[in-house]
């Protein structure tokens, strides 16, 4: 079969891998579409330091047909069946896990980082870590699931209510999902981020307020949108010095802030603030319990996915793919493959 493995910075390819053997508690999946996310981008260019070793196998955004499973198993998954993949994989016994937290499981390893990833024609997984879709939900769309899961867990985190403001920093795939996942909630989004094109994009979604730092006073602008009381929530979704910093000044007394960007190296905060306006600060990592949420938000059109995708390629093109999303990172947001054409 066929998957797509990079080799080292800068190299990626289509290669020849043995098709999977399955083992007991595991489900042979064929993959009909995975999408490129962020992170695989990271492990192309060699900067992701949790990658476990090269060449190693990508992806982690995947959906496809169920070909083989136990069909006695206690998760109601069958042969035919459509899903999405939960790419989280937990051990289940350490203390995050018990409190069912498993995204932040202590030994968390994720497909495409830590082990082979998911991007190739068939894939076995975890029979109860596979998320049942319906069988008319496009391809394209159905990896989607797993970025917006990010999205509503950072909405989540920092308990985000129908009618409240709530800054998102940062324009990208999570924050622009965030920004569709907030008017789903009857909330009241605003987008902020450096790149105008990135603005009107998010505009163009519905999302009724942008604010571009470099270009205006956001703290004002925030006050003047908020009638001067600050947003009730904010979500970081940069992962800039500047982002996590501002999310201090865009919050009101007693705001709630989601950091879900993952800053390289350590921030420092004005403590004096956070104590003063008595802030709530929460780290939102991945998901825990959100699939079901986030599909049907996608199937029902509640948040429309669909429109942070820039480009659907076949498979052999994803090579292809991730070295103009390392190069031109301005002019894509979600590039998905096709594996299969025929179910």
């Amino acid at each position: 079969m066929k998957g797509i493995q990079v080799q080292g910075a800068g190299q990626a390819a289509v290669v020849e891998l043995p098709k999977p053997e399955l083992k007991e508690g595991y489900a042979l999946i064929k993959v009909m579409a995975a999408s490129i996310c962020g992170t695989d981008i990271s492990t192309f260019r060699g900067t992701n330091v949790n990658v476990s070793s090269y060449p190693i196998v990508i992806g982690h955004e995947t959906a496809g047909i169920v070909e083989h499973v136990d069909e006695n198993n206690q998760y109601g998954i069958q042969k035919g069946d459509h899903v999405v993949l939960d790419p989280y994989l937990y051990c289940g016994e350490c203390y995050p896990c018990s409190q069912g937290k498993t995204n932040c499981c202590e030994t968390l390893h994720c497909l495409g980082v830590h082990c082979d990833g998911s991007m190739c024609e068939y894939f076995a997984h975890p029979t109860h870590m596979l998320r049942k879709v319906p069988n008319d939900m496009p391809w394209e769309r159905i990896p989607l699931a797993e970025p917006l899961v990010i999205s509503i867990h950072g909405l989540h985190t920092c308990q985000l209510k129908a009618g409240e403001h709530i800054a998102i920093i940062g324009a990208g795939a999570i924050g622009l999902l965030a920004g569709m996942g907030a008017l789903a909630y009857d909330a009241i989004p605003i987008l902020v981020d450096v790149v105008d094109e990135r603005l009107e994009l998010a505009k163009s979604f519905g999302i009724p307020h942008t604010v571009n730092p470099a270009k205006e006073d956001a703290v004002a602008r925030i006050l003047e949108i908020t009638k001067g009381r600050g947003v009730e929530c904010c979500m970081e979704a940069s992962g800039s010095d500047a982002g996590v910093r501002s999310t201090i000044d865009y919050a009101a007394y007693t705001g709630r802030i989601a950091l879900t960007g993952w800053p390289k190296h350590e921030i420092t905060l004005p403590t004096n603030l956070i104590t003063k306006k008595e802030l709530q600060i929460r780290g939102s990592r991945n998901g825990a319990g959100e699939f079901e949420e986030a599909i049907n938000l996608i199937y029902t059109g509640k948040v429309p996915a669909e429109k942070i995708i820039s480009k659907v390629v076949s498979y052999d093109q994803l090579p292809h793919m991730l070295g103009e999303l390392d190069q031109h990172p301005g002019d894509y947001l979600k590039v998905v493959g096709l594996f299969h054409t025929e179910v």
